[in-house]
């Protein structure tokens, strides 16, 4: 500490160091005057003590950027009442304190631990205050300085609006200004030359050039023709540091389009153009159309065409197609085969918007020829309007005249006309023309009808003339609202009156002008509903709300709420819709957790009685049926077979071996004779055969003419009547079976009938132990006897 001469008073020098390892010592000087009081004396006399503050400074100095691996030493603050031993307490408030900034509370020392931007923040405000450690009273008065943060060249010039669009008139002069382009650096512009740019071309010579200070692009080469190349792209580089090795860089792209000048004429493709036109052409149509073309666009490009020589000037006209610029030659009045049949006309395009600059280029006109036969037809029928417009309500009734078509014959012959009819909602009057209706119409069905009327000549039937006909069909209130969909609600057994368990819209396929208004209430048999009740929104929807609470599954689980419903047009059409509301159990926060499915209708469905009535019948109905069912299973099934037939086609399962002839339980031979008699003793009734015999779906004649009566031509006869009858049944079933009798026979003086096991054929067979089998046998031996034509005795 020192004392200064000229204020009487110590003062302080505060430095700061930069980075990049160099000092730098930057000068605050601010009085800080000694801690005593200060005596003087007032104009009057009077004794005013003062004290002086011990310290004050202004700001720092700190680079950006810094990317060092300690905290940026900035500065150090000293006040002269620190008299080095710890006694003083420095802190530090304000921007950034704590997060940016940070001061050793002893030695007054202050670091950035952040790295600064000053892009982000170029300066901040702190204040510093000088505390007694112990007691923390305030010793100095708190004083506010600046941190500022010096630009480094940290950021390249950048295009904010690019890429960018410009347009100039194609054949412009050299230096024509085209578009200034504008690069912002976001460096400090009063520091140094980070934020001094210069700009240069990269792309688009030599067609353009920029100005290296303003950014301005001109045009650097003369007559550039849009008909040859219309677009350019030019590549523009704006650069710091003044362009100097090292600046920051940034570029952009400038597309620049040439627009369209008239500086090319308009040229015929022909210099004679034939066409022709019918005789019956009516005035105002069109003969046929020209074109000059010009390269230019636009305006440049319109034209202008005018018959400007020819016979044919009053007959004939022209007129320009401002879309296609085509010209376009129409009948002026009415051509006559009989009077004139050719007409030759001077036709001249010229451009409409000429510019003086390029009349070297010109003349901007052309002329042509155009000749125009009249072809000899024989016209037909003509109404008296190209097209009829009709508007009819849906509920007019059959027979309802809409319109009169009128057609004539334009020939001088004047042959009568007839007119056709139009359709099958439609009826024209064949003489007149009166078009009427036949059927009756719906604009829900069909809102528009386009009906084609015909009229031809009766002397010549091929010249047939047509005009259309455009019925709409206006809407009449014919239809009801219908609930917008089927509706199925459900409802809490907790739930509370006056909840909203449901909203409700309806639709109508009419369509009035002020639009859809529809008014719901309660059906009349439920406007007393004790559970629902509905409000009408007034906005085409209604809500359906609990007029109750406390409902419950096991008393009812389904209730079905007819709602009216009517809309608001004349007449008046109502319809009556139901709401199927379901009783659910719910958690407590009204979430589903089980419905019954059980139906229960309201008072507008079937009463009690009629209800108790239908379940009775219905009773009565399963009990006949169950009856029925029991009598047809008990019933016998009869057999087809005569008298003395003993030979059956039966599938018999042997789900257990039998005994042979011992076995008297096993399967009751009886059922193999004669079916027809009466049939002794038990049937076994836990075996059925898999199907029912066959024999019931042979013909009588082929069963009575295959009798065993007949010798041995019985079984071959039967065979083959089956045989026929499966040839000729496509849905026959196969009835081919493998029975296994190898354990058949026990106690059997006929053994084994299988043949399984068998190493003979039947020619080796001998078939003579057959007669010793007894009687029960004697027929098969018959029939093994005759078939094989072997003697068995």
């Amino acid at each position: 500490m020192a004392w200064n001469p000229l204020q009487s008073v110590p003062y302080v020098t505060l430095c700061t160091v930069l980075p990049f390892g160099s000092k730098a010592f930057w000068p605050f000087e601010k009085s800080l005057e000694p801690r005593e009081s200060r005596t003087v004396k007032d104009s009057r006399g009077e004794a005013l003590t003062r004290v002086k503050r011990g310290w004050v400074w202004n700001q720092f100095f700190v680079l950006e950027e810094y990317t060092g691996l300690e905290p940026l030493y900035i500065g150090k603050l000293h006040s002269d009442m620190d008299r080095g031993d710890g006694s003083i307490k420095y802190i530090l408030s304000g921007e950034g304190a704590g997060i940016m900034f940070t001061i050793d509370d002893v030695t007054g020392d202050i670091h950035a631990i952040q790295r600064l931007d000053r892009e982000v923040k170029a300066q901040y405000v702190l204040r510093a205050q000088a505390l007694h450690r112990q007691t923390g009273r305030p010793l100095e008065p708190e004083s506010e300085f600046i941190v500022k943060i010096q630009d480094i060249n940290d950021n390249e010039p950048k295009f904010l609006d690019g890429p960018y669009h410009a347009t100039i008139p194609e054949m412009s002069e050299i230096g024509t200004s085209v578009i200034q382009l504008t690069a912002t650096d976001a460096d400090d512009p009063t520091y140094g030359n980070s934020a001094r740019v210069v700009y240069s071309i990269l792309q688009g010579q030599p067609y353009f050039s920029v100005e290296p200070q303003t950014g301005i692009i001109r045009v650097s080469l003369a007559d550039m023709d849009r008909e040859v190349k219309e677009n350019y792209s030019v590549v523009i580089q704006a650069k710091d540091m003044g362009g100097q090795l090292g600046g920051l860089a940034g570029t952009t792209t400038v597309n620049i389009t040439l627009s369209d000048v008239n500086d090319n004429p308009p040229k015929f493709a022909q210099r004679l153009y034939q066409m022709s036109v019918p005789e019956s052409a009516p005035v105002g149509s069109a003969v046929g159309r020209i074109r000059a073309k010009d390269r230019d666009t636009g305006i440049n490009a319109e034209m202008n065409y005018s018959i400007i020589d020819g016979d044919g000037r009053d007959s004939f006209d022209i007129s320009t197609d401002p879309t296609n610029q085509f010209g376009i030659i129409t009948i002026k009045k009415r051509l006559d085969f009989e009077s004139k049949r050719s007409y030759t006309l001077k036709i001249e395009g010229s451009n409409t918007h000429l510019d003086k600059r390029f009349a070297k280029h010109g003349p901007f006109s052309d002329t042509t020829i155009v000749h125009v036969s009249v072809e000899d037809v024989d016209e037909p029928p003509v109404f008296d309007a190209p097209a009829y417009f009709v508007e009819v309500a849906e509920d007019a009734e059959v027979g309802t005249v809409l319109k009169t078509a009128y057609a004539r014959d334009p020939d001088v012959a004047n042959n009568s006309i007839r007119t056709s009819d139009p359709g099958k909602y439609f009826y024209i009057d064949i003489t007149s023309g009166a078009l009427m209706t036949v059927r009756p119409l719906d604009r829900e069905e069909v809102p528009w009808h386009n009906v084609t009327v015909l009229a031809m000549e009766m002397n010549n039937p091929s010249q047939i003339g047509s005009v259309s006909v455009t019925v709409k069909v206006l809407d009449v209130n014919d239809n009801p609202p219908q609930l917008a969909q089927y509706y199925e609600a459900f409802v809490c057994e907790n739930a509370k009156a006056g909840q909203l368990i449901q909203t409700v819209t309806a639709v109508d396929p009419d369509d009035p002008l002020g639009g859809q208004h529809f008014y719901y209430s309660l059906a009349p048999e439920a406007a007393n509903n004790p559970n629902f009740t509905l409000r009408d929104n007034q906005d085409n929807s209604a809500w359906v709300l609990t007029r109750r609470g406390g409902f419950s599954q096991r008393d009812q689980s389904i209730y079905r709420l007819p709602i009216f419903i009517s809309d608001g047009e004349q007449p008046v059409q109502t319809s009556t819709g139901t709401l199927t509301v379901r009783v659910c159990s719910c958690d407590g926060s009204g979430g589903v957790l089980s419905c019954d499915a059980e139906a229960y209708t309201l008072p507008t469905a079937l009463s009690r009685g009629a209800l108790i009535a239908i379940l009775a019948c219905i009773f009565v109905l399963l009990a006949m049926i169950l009856l029925m069912l029991s009598l047809r299973n008990q019933r016998k099934k009869p057999y087809l077979c005569d008298e003395e037939e003993n030979v059956h086609e039966n599938i018999v399962r042997y789900d257990d071996e039998g005994g042979g002839e011992e076995d008297t339980e096993a399967f009751d031979i009886a059922a193999m004779w004669n079916p027809r008699g009466t049939h002794l003793g038990r049937f076994r009734q836990d075996m059925l055969p898999e199907i029912e015999s066959l024999s019931r779906h042979v013909p009588q004649a082929a069963v009575a003419g295959a009798g065993i009566g007949g010798g041995t031509g019985g079984v071959h006869g039967y065979v083959l009547a089956k045989l026929l009858e499966a040839d000729h049944d496509p849905g026959a079933p196969p009835y081919d079976s493998l029975q296994t009798y190898a354990y058949e026979g026990e106690g059997s003086v006929a053994e084994s009938l299988s043949s399984l096991q068998s190493a003979t054929s039947n020619a080796d067979h001998d078939y003579d132990y057959l007669s010793d089998w007894g009687p029960r046998f004697r027929k098969l031996a018959e029939m093994v006897c005759d078939t094989t034509s072997v003697s068995c005795w």
